[in-house]
């Protein structure tokens, strides 16, 4: 018992006074990230703790109303005021983290050069990114003449409601690019994928643009909440 409470003393203290083996920052470094708790994760992004708790404890609270780094990434400031110590500057430095997280998977599917055989390939490695933005993003998948993937592009213009100017930027990008195929992904804020007549109007003129740029449009993906509808496999296009 004295073991336990004098150990829980200790842990009570800054982390730069604990034993240098429990650090999280020392342990990352030593034994790499992969063998750290969400927990001690956080708390290197936190830093600092507040009065009386440690990084460690302040992360802890924060997962367990959270539960999940996705939870943290959608989350306003207002769900974050019963933290105190835990300013707008730390908060932008976690959802920074996890956004990161989210583009390496993207980063890596551009340099691996992978071949596209379906739209689960490519959802697997979108679906992260755009299942929970709050706002409609389009991207272009830009391919090879053998499926491979050239590059992933963001469209700047428009929603489905202005399809336009939509269509004349993924065909530019695709253009520039040299691509023979494209696939048009964009997301659904509500998390419903069900296509809207907008979504059905677009994905036809998309198509008809393609025959005539010489550019074929593979699929049209809308992205929901860890739910998607492809045009292709549902033979809509």
């Amino acid at each position: 018992m004295k073991k336990e409470t004098k150990q829980k003393k200790v842990y009570e203290k800054a982390i730069n006074n604990w034993p240098k083996e429990d650090r999280p920052r020392e342990k990352l470094l030593r034994n790499g990230e992969h063998t750290l708790s969400n927990t001690e994760l956080l708390a290197i992004l936190l830093r600092t703790g507040t009065k009386g708790q440690s990084a460690i404890d302040l992360a802890r609270k924060v997962l367990q109303k959270f539960k999940t780094f996705r939870n943290l990434s959608h989350t306003d400031l207002a769900q974050w005021k019963e933290f105190k110590g835990l300013g707008p500057a730390k908060i932008a430095q976690i959802k920074a983290a996890i956004e990161i997280g989210r583009r390496f998977r993207e980063d890596e599917l551009k340099e691996k050069k992978i071949k596209v055989k379906s739209s689960k390939d490519i959802v697997d490695f979108l679906m992260p990114r755009m299942r929970d933005l709050k706002f409609e993003v389009f991207k272009a998948v830009l391919l090879d003449s053998q499926n491979k993937i050239i590059d992933i592009v963001d469209i700047d213009q428009g929603t489905v409601n202005q399809a336009n100017p939509i269509i004349r930027e993924l065909f530019q990008k695709a253009l520039q690019y040299f691509a023979t195929a494209l696939i048009c992904v964009h997301n659904h804020p509500s998390g419903n994928i069900t296509p809207s007549r907008e979504d059905k109007d677009f994905t036809k003129n998309l198509c008809e643009a393609g025959k005539i740029m010489q550019v074929k449009v593979l699929d049209h993906v809308i992205i929901g909440d860890n739910k998607y509808y492809s045009f292709a496999d549902e033979e809509a296009l």
